[in-house]
């Protein structure tokens, strides 16, 4: 099950990270490099969607697919968010908040797997909605411009990563709250 077809679609999604930063060293005017960056995150975003479902329907899932997956996504959103403090449209501390709770979460989500308790910190709708608002603040932000005449992507780009960050510190205590029982249990 290492190249199905869903398999394939997740590993783009880790070979778009040097095609969205390299958009930025391009020789272009600011506003074509960030149309195109945009563009192409969202393509890329589209992949998690569409290779979960080609997954389920052509019956292709596979334990490295639900592996790579959530990898994939975390490379694409930890990427874009460095990219983005480094045009200086995000600010350091959302990325930290976000990236170290990714890296926070990942490590306790493969320690419940070696003591076998993996249902309790299995993905919960807290973490989809925050996954959600951050896929739509980041192509805001790379956009950087004004949408269809009225809607200044910055500004709201700015408000959905905060809100982001925020629900990204309510799903790892949610998390954790869930995974203390079973660490406790463990510890004795």
């Amino acid at each position: 099950m290492f190249l199905t077809i869903p398999t394939l679609m997740t590993w783009t999604r880790i070979v778009a990270i040097p095609l969205i930063v390299g958009v930025f060293y391009l020789n272009l005017a600011p506003t074509e490099r960030n149309l195109i960056a945009t563009v192409m995150f969202v393509v890329f975003a589209a992949t998690d969607w569409l290779d979960g479902f080609l997954a389920r329907k052509l019956n292709q899932t596979s334990s490295f697919g639900a592996f790579l997956d959530p990898v994939a996504d975390k490379f694409l959103v930890c990427a874009s968010l460095l990219v983005l403090v480094h045009l200086q449209r995000a600010d350091v501390f959302v990325a930290l908040i976000i990236i170290g709770r990714e890296i926070a979460i990942s490590a306790l989500r493969e320690w419940m797997a070696l003591i076998g308790a993996t249902k309790s910190v299995a993905v919960h709708m807290l973490g989809k909605v925050k996954t959600t608002v951050q896929m739509i603040a980041i192509p805001f932000l790379l956009f950087d411009g004004v949408l269809f005449g009225v809607i200044n992507t910055h500004v709201w780009g700015t408000w959905l990563i905060w809100i982001s960050a925020i629900l990204t510190v309510w799903s790892m205590i949610y998390y954790l709250q869930k995974a203390i029982p079973e660490i406790r249990a463990r510890a004795k």
